[in-house]
C-alpha cells in the first residue's frame, strides 16, 4: 500500500470515540500505509468496538500507563504482533473532577498528582516502554497537548498537566536525538471528544474559538489534527524535533 507511512507500525493510545483526534489519526495512519496496534484503560472492549469502524482491523492492549507491570510488558505484546515499532501516538490526559471545572485554588494535591501522573509523566513512559522497539533509523512520538501558554476557563490543573507533558516532550527529544527518536507534539483546538465532554464548563473554554479564530473552526471535525500527528509520524519530517505544531485555525497567535 502507498502512502506517506506505508511499512510504518504505530502505536496509537486513546482510541475511546469515533469523534476522537485518535480514532481520526489510526484512521488516516491506516489510509496513509501503516500497520497499527492500539491500546486502551480502563475499558478495552470499547476501544475494541470503535476499531471495528477502522479500514482494517486493529489488535487492542490494555494498558494503563501509571502501572509499571503493563508498561514491562508492553513490548513483549507489540513485539508479538507487529515486531517493531517506527512510531508512537500519546492521547492521553486525565484529571479527578475536583482538579477541573473552576476549582483550581481548592483542588487536593493527590487529583494534582494524578493529573501530573496520567497526563504528562506518561509521555515518557510509554516512550520508554517502546524504546526497545525502534529500529536503528530511529523512530517518531508524537503526542497531543492544548497550548499551556495561557490560563483557560475551566481547564484549571490540566493546564500546568499539558504545561509538564510540553516540556517533557522536550527533554525526551533532547535525550533520544541521538537514538534519531523525534519527539513532537499537536497543540489542537477544542474537540468535542470524551475527554472534552468530561470538562465541567467546556463550552466556555470552546467558546474562544468563536471569536478568536482566524480559520473556521469545527469542534466536530478532529480530521485536521489528526493529519498533523501523521504528518510528524512520517518521514517528511526527519529533523523536527521538540517542536509544537499549532492545529487550532490561528488561535495562538492572535493578540488581544
Amino acid at each position: 500500500m502507498s502512502g506517506i507511512l506505508a511499512g510504518k507500525r504505530i502505536l496509537i493510545t486513546g482510541v475511546l470515540m469515533e469523534s476522537s483526534i485518535a480514532f481520526h489519526t489510526a484512521k488516516l495512519a491506516q489510509e496513509q500505509g501503516a500497520e497499527i496496534i492500539l491500546t486502551a484503560f480502563p475499558r478495552p472492549t470499547l476501544t475494541e468496538r470503535i476499531a471495528k469502524k477502522l479500514p482494517k482491523p486493529a489488535k487492542v492492549i490494555e494498558l494503563d500507563v501509571t502501572n509499571e507491570e503493563h508498561l514491562g510488558r508492553l513490548a513483549d505484546l507489540v513485539r508479538e504482533e507487529l515486531g517493531s515499532l517506527d512510531g508512537v501516538v500519546h492521547s492521553i490526559g486525565f484529571a479527578p473532577q475536583d482538579a477541573l471545572g473552576g476549582n483550581f485554588l481548592n483542588t487536593p494535591f493527590e487529583s494534582v498528582s494524578t493529573a501530573m501522573h496520567v497526563s504528562a509523566f506518561s509521555l515518557k513512559s510509554l516512550t520508554m516502554a517502546c524504546q526497545p522497539l525502534f529500529p536503528h533509523e530511529g523512530a517518531s512520538v508524537v503526542g497531543l497537548t492544548f497550548d499551556a501558554q495561557f490560563a483557560w476557563p475551566q481547564y484549571d490543573w490540566m493546564g500546568p498537566a499539558k504545561a509538564a507533558l510540553e516540556a517533557t516532550s522536550r527533554y525526551l527529544a533532547r535525550d533520544l536525538g541521538k537514538q534519531n527518536v523525534r519527539c513532537n507534539l499537536i497543540s489542537a483546538g477544542p474537540i468535542g471528544s470524551m475527554a472534552a465532554k468530561s470538562i465541567p464548563g467546556f463550552s466556555e473554554l470552546a467558546d474562544v474559538w468563536n471569536h478568536r479564530s482566524p480559520l473556521e473552526w469545527d469542534m466536530a471535525d478532529p480530521d485536521p489534527a489528526g493529519r498533523g500527528v501523521v504528518a510528524l509520524l512520517s518521514d517528511w519530517f526527519p529533523k523536527t524535533t521538540g517542536e509544537i505544531v499549532h492545529v487550532d485555525g490561528g488561535v495562538h497567535m492572535m493578540g488581544a
